[in-house]
C-alpha cells in the first residue's frame, strides 16, 4: 500500500487543507497521508475537511507542538 508524508507545519488555514488535497489527487486511491499540521486551528480543521471530500481519517495523534493526521485517499 502506497503511504506518503507530508509536513504542513508553518502553513496555517485554509491553505493547509488546499495543499493536502492537491497531495491527495495525486496518489492511488486507498493510499494513506500522513500529514503533520501545527497545534490549534490546523489540528481542528483539516480533518472535517478531509472528510468533506470524501477522505477517510484514519489517525491523529499529537507529536510535541505539531499534530499528525492519516488519512486514506477515497476509491
Amino acid at each position: 500500500m502506497q503511504h506518503e508524508t507530508l509536513d504542513l507545519s508553518g502553513v496555517p488555514c485554509p491553505a493547509n487543507s488546499a495543499r493536502a488535497l492537491l497531495r491527495l489527487e495525486t496518489l492511488d486511491p486507498g493510499a494513506e497521508l500522513e500529514i503533520t499540521v501545527d497545534d490549534g486551528e490546523p489540528a481542528l480543521n483539516l480533518p472535517p475537511s478531509l472528510e468533506r471530500e470524501g477522505h477517510a481519517v484514519i489517525a491523529l495523534r499529537r507529536e510535541g507542538a505539531h499534530w499528525v493526521i492519516v488519512a486514506r485517499k477515497s476509491q
